[in-house]
C-alpha cells in the first residue's frame, strides 16, 4: 500500500487539510451565526429606540398642549376674576347711590 516515506507524508497531508477544512467550516459557519444573532440585537435595539423616541415624543406633546391648556385656563381665570370685581364694585356703587340719595 504504502512503497516509500512520501506516500505516508502525503496521506498525512491529506488528512491534516480534511481536518483543517472542517474546522475552518466550522468555525465560519459558528462566525456567521454570531453575526446574524448580533444582527438581530441591534435591529431589536433600534426598535426599543424607535418605540423610546415615539414614547417621550408623545410625552412632551401631552405636556406642551397641557401647559397650553393651563395657560388658558389661567386666562380665563383672569378675566373671571377681572369680571367679579367690576360687578362687585358696580353693586356697591349701586348701594353708595341708593344710600345717599335715601340721605336726601
Amino acid at each position: 500500500m504504502f512503497s516509500n516515506s512520501n506516500d505516508i507524508l502525503n496521506l498525512v497531508l491529506a488528512v491534516c487539510v480534511l481536518a483543517l477544512s472542517f474546522f475552518l467550516c466550522w468555525a465560519i459557519y459558528y462566525f456567521i451565526a454570531s453575526i446574524q444573532k448580533f444582527y438581530r440585537i441591534t435591529k431589536r435595539l433600534e426598535k426599543i429606540a424607535g418605540d423610546v423616541e415615539e414614547t417621550v415624543g408623545n410625552i412632551k406633546s401631552k405636556f406642551t398642549s397641557g401647559a397650553t391648556s393651563m395657560m388658558m385656563f389661567a386666562e380665563f381665570a383672569k378675566h373671571a376674576m377681572d369680571f367679579i370685581k367690576e360687578r362687585k364694585a358696580a353693586c356697591q356703587e349701586k348701594k353708595a347711590t341708593k344710600t345717599a340719595k335715601a340721605k336726601k
